[in-house]
Formats: structure tokens, C-alpha cells, sequence
């Protein structure tokens, strides 16, 4: 039975930068780290976006950057420059080489293609078993998501951020590869809360990705066909080729995560709460996690008491409740933010770092009322 300090499952995100952060802090340079994934992490299976100010610690390995977007509803459609942020993609196989390039350098971290059959947790000890190895640690991180968790209760709305894209290349030039299109609104609603997605990354080539927030999945005939229309009627783009797709789905709840921590266990990433709730982002989010979280770790304070609801969290809530029960107001909501207040405060408050005056500034430009009677309902 093989013995480790820390281990950490999963080899996503939250589990790459984790190992990364302990690997540069010397209060870890003696500590054994080992990392599995079931994944070699040797294609390209996601793109990560994020808005940032200035230099970034993933600048060397972005595949893109925007310095302005362009929002479209039904009575907006406005480019904006967003100075001092920047909108910057990575692909994930760039990312996942070049972490494991980082990791490769420290002796004392392992990295394991193997499955995890079981995870054991007990209070002193974690017993992690693979099909061929079995580990124990006395700290374990587990990025492992169980999506039954929080469809089981129902204090909290679960909604899903859902969408398939297509990497497209045209004949022609198409697009303006210096504007993101961040959020098209002008598109069918049918219901729901539905926008489109352009990244282009040349004149000839972009993301174009149709994306819901919603309760359920759709056919993946009806997510095609609606990015086919988008692109024929609205871009006006006869001849192209898909060179790539790309699908996910990206949990939206308030639902606590981390009541299941314990002293020496910590869930992370997505299984840990740590996505974006309101936007289904992701990638900063844990980035930012991960920095509190090795402070965390060298205070020596049990895992259970890492991180918090906050007042974030309760804006996020109010937010999902709405679009749970009236899932059609999502344009109106967007619309009203984009048409009334900038791009840069916006961001501000969606990375979570506004002050009380500006909270009330960014909620002043929605109709109080959806936001009013949410708030009663969790009142009374």
C-alpha cells in the first residue's frame, strides 16, 4: 500500500493548478503529492474563457484575446472596449501541457493514469483504490462530481449551463477576430434563457457555441440546428467546414457542496461549489480558489472551514431562483445589465470584488421586481 501526504483527484482545472501552487511553496517541497486521473489529458477536450486585467499567468499559452465584446438582445446589440480587462481563451490541451511540463520538474509529485475505483474516507487516513494500486493519504482533495447530490434536495434551484459549439473555418473572411461576441439574445428564446457565443480567433475561423441556462438537456439535433440558422441568417455565412465541436454542461446551484468537507478532506472544483453559480465560469473562480486555499493549508486550518457563503452567494441564489420558476426572464436580466451599466463594472461584480455601493449600482439597472419577490420567497 503506497503512502502520500496529499493526494488529489483528478486532473482537471481545479486538480492542475492545485498541484501546480504546491509545487511552487516551499512549505510543500518535502510533502508527497500524488495526482490521478483516469484521462492521459492528451487531447483537446474544453476551452477555458476568462476576462482579466492586464498580464495573466497564463499569457505565454492563450490561443486568443479580445479587447472588446459585443452584447445582443432584443433592443441592445453594442460592441464594447472593456480596458483595463481583456477576454482571453486557452484550450485545454495547452493547458494540460504545459502544467505537466511544470509538474514534471518536482520529484516529489506523481502523476497516475488510473481510474479510481473507490475512495474510503475515514478521520485520520484516506484509502484511494485504483484498479491496479491502492493509496493512502492523510489528506485528500477529490474533484470526483455527483450531480444526484443536488438534484436529491430541494432548497436549492439546479439549473445547467448547456451548449454545443462548432470551430468553424469559411471561405471567405467573416468575422472581426478583435470583438468577442459575449452574448447574442437576438436568437429564439423559446422559453428559456438561450444566447449565442462567438470567439472568432482569425478573420476566418471561430467558436460559435449555442448555450442555455436551463433545468434540462435538449436533443443534440436541436442544438446543431439552431448554430447551422445562426450561422446562415444571422452571419450570413454560406460556405464553411466544422473543423472541431465541442459539448458540455456546467452545474448552476447555490446548493452547499462543502458540507460534505471534513478536517482532512476537501472537495474542489465543481464537486467543491467552486464554478461561478450565476455564469457556469469557471477556470479564475478556482484559480482564485486554489490561492486562498494553499494559505489554508500553511495556516494548518481543517478543510472544513475553507471558504463561505458570502453576500455573492446569496445574489447568485436570488438570481437562479428567478430563473427556475420564470426560466424566459434570463434575456431581459442580461439585456438590462448591458443596456444600462458597462461591461467593466459588470465584470467587477461577477469576479466578486464590488463594494456594497457598487452592488447597489450593478442591481439598480434590473427591474427590481422579479429580484423583490425572489427575495420574499426565501424570506417567508
Amino acid at each position: 500500500m503506497n503512502s502520500f501526504d496529499y493526494i488529489i483527484i483528478g486532473a482537471g482545472a481545479a486538480g492542475l493548478l492545485l498541484a501546480d501552487a504546491m509545487s511552487k511553496d516551499s512549505f510543500f517541497s518535502k510533502k508527497s503529492i500524488l495526482l490521478i486521473d483516469k484521462n492521459a489529458k492528451q487531447t483537446n477536450d474544453r476551452t477555458w474563457c476568462f476576462w482579466e486585467k492586464g498580464e495573466g499567468d497564463f499569457d505565454d499559452i492563450l490561443h486568443k484575446k479580445w479587447s472588446s465584446i459585443q452584447f445582443a438582445g432584443q433592443q441592445v446589440d453594442q460592441k464594447y472596449p472593456i480596458a483595463p480587462y481583456e477576454y482571453k481563451m486557452i484550450q485545454g490541451l495547452d493547458f494540460y501541457t504545459s502544467m505537466f511540463k511544470k509538474l514534471d520538474k518536482y520529484p516529489n509529485i506523481t502523476f497516475l493514469n488510473e481510474e479510481v475505483i473507490s475512495v474510503t474516507n475515514a478521520t485520520t487516513v484516506h484509502t484511494v483504490k485504483t484498479a491496479n494500486n491502492t493509496f493512502i493519504a492523510a489528506t485528500l482533495f477529490n474533484s470526483i462530481f455527483d450531480y444526484r447530490e443536488a438534484l436529491q434536495q430541494q432548497k436549492y434551484p439546479v439549473l445547467q449551463q448547456h451548449f454545443i459549439g462548432w470551430f468553424i473555418r469559411t471561405e471567405q473572411p467573416a468575422f472581426d477576430s478583435k470583438v468577442a461576441t459575449f452574448m447574442d439574445f437576438s436568437i429564439p428564446q423559446k422559453g428559456n434563457t438561450r444566447f449565442m457565443y462567438v470567439l472568432p480567433t482569425t478573420e476566418n475561423e471561430a467558436l460559435i457555441e449555442y448555450t442555455l441556462f436551463s433545468e434540462h438537456l435538449l436533443e443534440e439535433q436541436e442544438y446543431e440546428e439552431a448554430i447551422q440558422a445562426y450561422i446562415t441568417q444571422k452571419l450570413g455565412i454560406e460556405n464553411y467546414e466544422i473543423i472541431e465541436k465541442e459539448r458540455g454542461s456546467i452545474p448552476m446551484t447555490c446548493y452547499n457542496f462543502r458540507q460534505k468537507n471534513t478536517a482532512n478532506l476537501l472537495y474542489i472544483g465543481t464537486a467543491g461549489g467552486w464554478t461561478k453559480t450565476s455564469t457556469g465560469y469557471t477556470f479564475k473562480s478556482t484559480q482564485k480558489k486554489v490561492g486562498q486555499l494553499i494559505q489554508h493549508l500553511k495556516n494548518q486550518k481543517p478543510l472544513q472551514n475553507f471558504g463561505k457563503k458570502d453576500k455573492f452567494w446569496f445574489y447568485d441564489l436570488l438570481l437562479l431562483d428567478i430563473l427556475y420558476r420564470r426560466n424566459d426572464l434570463g434575456q431581459s436580466i442580461f439585456e438590462a445589465l448591458f443596456k444600462n451599466r458597462n461591461p467593466q463594472l459588470i465584470f467587477k461584480f461577477l469576479d466578486e470584488e464590488t463594494s456594497i455601493l457598487e452592488d447597489v449600482k450593478f442591481i439598480s439597472a434590473l427591474s427590481p421586481m422579479p429580484f423583490i419577490k425572489a427575495l420574499l420567497r426565501r424570506i417567508f
